[in-house]
């Protein structure tokens, strides 16, 4: 395991700095230097020099390689120009928003989705098959922005048991984690359902029944084990997501997290801010892949990560 592991988090300094690399291209390279679009068009020829003279812009392309690549081995991610303060102060204050509302949603929507897809496998073909199947077709039919809307006009404006706007307490919380939830419920419905039949039809819950154990007890302990390791996977993806947030749902509700940040700095063209996110999120994907292979060795003992 030891040894696995170490060759994982090896191999991750290559791809590492793959996505220094090609974020560096893109957004100092292909991008240029921002000080058109925060300085205004009318911009003199002299402010753009000492813009881009303050900011390094005006270095040799190694140069600033270099500083960038350095910057991030030292915990320095930059200089926000938007918010005057550093990049790692700006994301530190949108990170809890971001994970009191993504958490919930992430958690919530992955135990609900999971309960209505083992009460379908097991009840297939029947009523409540049928039923859940009708309801996740709708809700995967249905706009996410819809599910926005009407949440505020009915739940908030009409209804006022929710707050529209704000991060002032957890109940201004409530509303977009329910959205959030229900607007990923079909996918996941779906998703989990065709994992446990997969399942459901092998030959050791044959041997299970002809044992004379009880449904629940096939269900729970063997048919919904095997069926974690594809569930694991579809689940693993949306985490980087838990980083990264919502960007409508944050939009729409006021929520200073980091998806509000990620869209203010993409208007106001601060760079430093848009470049650490994506590298932050590359690098989330990597440890959170290894973190995947390593769960699926605790969950099935079939699995050598030696080989």
């Amino acid at each position: 395991m030891l040894k696995y592991v170490t060759k994982r988090l090896l191999g991750t300094i290559p791809t590492t700095l793959g996505i220094l690399l090609l974020t560096f291209i893109l957004f100092n390279v292909v991008g240029g230097s921002p000080a058109a679009v925060i300085l205004g068009k009318n911009a003199t020829a002299e402010a753009i020099a000492a813009f881009d003279h303050k900011w390094g812009y005006d270095q040799p392309i190694l140069v600033q390689f270099a500083n960038f690549v350095g910057g991030i081995c030292r915990g320095d991610f930059g200089y926000s120009i938007e918010n005057h303060e550093p990049v790692i102060d700006v994301l530190a204050r949108g990170l809890g928003p971001t994970l009191s509302l993504t958490v919930p949603i992430l958690v919530g929507g992955t135990v609900v989705a999971l309960m209505c897809a083992m009460l379908s496998a097991a009840y297939r073909g029947r009523l409540v098959d049928r039923s859940i199947l009708l309801v996740s077709t709708v809700l995967m039919s249905v706009n996410y922005v819809v599910f926005v809307l009407a949440g505020q006009f009915f739940l908030s404006y009409k209804a006022g048991l929710f707050p529209v706007w704000g991060y002032e307490s957890a109940a201004y919380l409530v509303l977009p984690a329910l959205i959030g939830i229900l607007s990923s419920l079909g996918t996941d419905i779906r998703f989990f359902r065709t994992a446990i039949l997969d399942e459901l039809y092998k030959p050791y819950v044959l041997t299970a029944h002809a044992k004379h154990l009880s449904p629940t007890t096939i269900m729970t302990r063997h048919v919904l084990r095997n069926a974690l390791i594809p569930i694991v996977t579809y689940v693993s993806l949306s985490i980087p997501w838990l980083f990264s947030g919502s960007l409508l749902l944050e939009s729409f509700f006021g929520i200073p997290g980091l998806g509000s940040v990620s869209i203010s700095a993409i208007h106001s063209s601060d760079m430093a801010v848009v470049r650490t996110l994506v590298v932050l999120g590359a690098l989330l994907y990597q440890f959170v892949n290894l973190a995947t292979d390593l769960l699926y060795a605790a969950l099935d003992p079939r699995v050598r990560l030696a080989r």
